[in-house]
Formats: structure tokens, C-alpha cells, sequence
């Protein structure tokens, strides 16, 4: 059996990682470039100020979108060194599809361990409807707090914002769970509250809000990316739940 869930999962992790590394390439990387001259032509008013509060320190900026989209923006380090970042095009399309993959693969695990726990039939089809429940889990349901980022935004704290993603993600999960499995009304009434709670909480915010691209540029971004995302997981739902049908067909 976890010799059928690995395989299953690194063949759909790999194809998924693959054809939405293609789509990134025509969606959201040229609005990161785009975003990223904006954020180096402010560079030198950010950096003139960091020279005159904290003797010319410089802090790496990293961001990410929901689907594992990385990029760094050229910075120096607390202890002046240069921080590493993609040379050219050909290096950051490498790095940004071999994350897709390893995203790909993790995602696509935790699929076929729900596959096996509801116990239901599975093809690509109905893999579809599963991969559509974990782009709401994972993508739809922390972006209403957390929508994903241009190089260049104001954001809240990382440690804050990681831990109410995971928070939003599991109490999503669950509640999507046990609204679906579940046999009695209170049940249902549990599995709202716990997708409902995180946003009454509330995502951590920003305590300025702005940054050097103009938000058209944003918005432009967090609509791509959420898309992107979504054709992702409809990728991943569908080779994940074919691949499952096979392997078990053949272990007949």
C-alpha cells in the first residue's frame, strides 16, 4: 500500500510540477518581473533611509504565492553579505519548477492519504472533485486573509502569517471533512464553525499598508495566482486519481 501512495504521488506531484511550471511562465513570472522593477527603483530611497537608522543594513526579501511561486529580490544580509537570489531567467525557471514539483509530490501525498481513508472509488474524475476540495483547502481559504504577494508589499510578520496559514489550511480541511463524512446535523454545524473561526480571528496585517507596485499590479497577481493554483490542483486531482484507479486495477 505505501509503495502504491509513493509512486501514485511523485508521478502526479511530477506532472502537475511540471505543466504549471509552463503556466507560471506565462502568468504570474512576468508580472513578478514586471513587479520587481518597481521594487528596485524604490530600492534607493529604502536604502538611504536604512543608512541613515541602521548603519546601512540591509534585510533579504522573500516572497511567495500560494501555489510555491519563490523569488528573491536582491538584498544584502545583517552581516553585509549578499544574499543569494536567481542570476537569470534560465536559473529562476529551474528553481521555481523544481518547487513546483516538490510541492507537487507533498500535495499529491496528501491526496491519495485521503483517497485510502474514505475508503470511495477513485478515477480521474472523481480525483478532479478531490483536487478542487484541496485548492479550497490550501489556496482558496488562506488567500480571503493572505492573498498572495508582488516583490515589494507590505506583509506582517512571516512566523504570524505561516501560523495562521497552517491554522486556516487544517481547520479548513477538517471542516470540509467532516461536513462531507458526517451523518448528523450537529456534525455539519462543527465542521462550519472550524472554516468559519480563522477569519473570524482574522489574518495578521501589515501595520502600513502599500508598497512600490501600483496595486493594479497586485491585483493583477493575486487573481493569476489563484487561477494558477486552481488549474494546479484540478492537474493533481485528476493524475492523482487516475493514477490510483490504474495501480489498483493492475494489483487485481
Amino acid at each position: 500500500m505505501l509503495k502504491r501512495i509513493m509512486s501514485t504521488a511523485i508521478i502526479a506531484g511530477l506532472v502537475a510540477g511540471i505543466l504549471v511550471s509552463v503556466v507560471h511562465e506565462f502568468t504570474t513570472t512576468p508580472i513578478i518581473l514586471y513587479a520587481e522593477e518597481y521594487e528596485n527603483s524604490g530600492e534607493n530611497h529604502h536604502t538611504l533611509l536604512q543608512d541613515a537608522t541602521q548603519g546601512g543594513v540591509k534585510k533579504a526579501n522573500v516572497h511567495s504565492d500560494t501555489q510555491g511561486q519563490i523569488y528573491l529580490a536582491d538584498t544584502d544580509s545583517e552581516d553585509g553579505q549578499e544574499e543569494w537570489g536567481p542570476n537569470n531567467r534560465l536559473e529562476r525557471t529551474f528553481f521555481t519548477s523544481l518547487a513546483n514539483i516538490l510541492t507537487g509530490v507533498g500535495f499529491a501525498a496528501i491526496l491519495v492519504a485521503c483517497f485510502t481513508f474514505s475508503g470511495e472509488k477513485l478515477s480521474g474524475r472523481r480525483g478532479v472533485i478531490w483536487g478542487l476540495a484541496g485548492f479550497a483547502v490550501f489556496t482558496l481559504a488562506p488567500s480571503l486573509g493572505l492573498p498572495p504577494e508582488v516583490p515589494g508589499s507590505m506583509a506582517a510578520d512571516l512566523s504570524l502569517r505561516q501560523t495562521w496559514w497552517i491554522a486556516t489550511s487544517v481547520a479548513t480541511g477538517v471542516g470540509l471533512w467532516v461536513m462531507i463524512f458526517g451523518s448528523k446535523t450537529p456534525i455539519y454545524l462543527l465542521g462550519l464553525l472550524l472554516i468559519i473561526l480563522p477569519h473570524v480571528i482574522g489574518a495578521p496585517q501589515p501595520t502600513e499598508i502599500g508598497g512600490n507596485a501600483p496595486p493594479e499590479l497586485a491585483g493583477q497577481f493575486v487573481a493569476a495566482s489563484i487561477v494558477v493554483s486552481a488549474i494546479f490542483w484540478v492537474i493533481l486531482g485528476w493524475t492523482s486519481g487516475a493514477l490510483w484507479k490504474h495501480s489498483g486495477d493492475v494489483a487485481k
